[in-house]
């Protein structure tokens, strides 16, 4: 059963591995996140936000569900963990 699980694995890794070689360069300039969305942001967070701060605009702001949603998550995985590992008065 373990090998199972490692080959599952490990095959799973070999995958997603194989899928990054699809993405752009780091840093490079011409990527579509650097040439079409990250001006925007630049140019307009402010304006459009009214928040002073870019990082917070974004986070705040253009992605505030998903970073709330993003939370909730963390947390019922938090409680779930609190759930399983906690233990019985009887105990």
């Amino acid at each position: 059963m373990k090998a199972l699980a490692l080959l599952a694995t490990l095959v799973t890794g070999a995958l997603l591995l194989y899928g990054t070689r699809d993405f752009p360069a780091w840093g490079d300039p011409q990527a579509p996140a650097s040439a079409y969305l990250s001006p925007v942001y630049i140019e307009k967070a402010v304006e459009q936000t009214h928040v002073p701060n870019i990082v917070t605009a974004v986070l705040g702001d253009y992605r505030g569900y998903d970073t709330m949603f993003e939370t909730v998550v963390i947390y019922c995985a938090g409680m779930a963990v609190v759930s399983v590992l906690r233990r019985n008065r009887e105990e």
